[in-house]
């Protein structure tokens, strides 16, 4: 990703430099290999994938345990398809429930039910420990404030490039 140069001035393609490159690298492995090992960690532990997870956690920190499909899927970083289908497994399980918005067209809303809370709930000191094992505990204290930083301007960056033209980024 690097190209040195007469090739680099002939593309107009603004390439990485050697720093950048080993940041770049660096953060690829990140956001590779820690959803590996969370998603691992979490179906051995709670047999729950780290998606799952986040999707129960979400609603847990809701308002009635409640929220419109379209806005869970937003909050988890997921397409509705992918959320749907994995609502559909959490649902047979019985750990949420779906249901139609009244009024609102085709908008359903997810609910988390009693027996998902408490999966959810054991589910989160083991969660916990596995984001301090393998991220927070390997960082130096300023680093927390400069990976939140980072982590907020690299989601502005992609909620801007993403948002449907016309709207605005959340």
């Amino acid at each position: 990703m690097t190209r040195k140069g007469a090739a680099a001035r002939s593309t107009g393609t603004r390439w990485l430099s050697d720093d950048e490159l080993a940041a770049w690298l660096a953060n690829s492995a990140i956001m590779i290999s820690l959803p590996a090992a969370l998603d691992a960690r979490m179906q051995r532990e709670s047999q729950l994938t780290f998606f799952e997870y986040m999707v129960l956690s979400v609603l847990s920190e809701e308002p009635e345990r409640t929220m419109r499909m379209s806005r869970l899927a937003a909050r988890a970083a997921a397409s509705l398809s992918r959320l749907s289908h994995v609502v559909g497994r959490l649902e047979k399980r019985g750990l949420l429930a779906r249901s139609r918005l009244p009024g609102a067209g085709r908008a359903t809303t997810a609910t988390l039910t009693e027996a998902g809370y408490q999966v959810v709930v054991a589910a989160a000191p083991g969660h916990v420990a596995a984001v301090r094992e393998y991220l927070i505990d390997q960082l130096e204290p300023g680093d927390i404030a400069a990976l939140s930083r980072i982590g907020t301007a690299v989601e502005a960056a992609i909620n801007r490039a993403t948002a449907p033209p016309g709207t605005s980024a959340p």
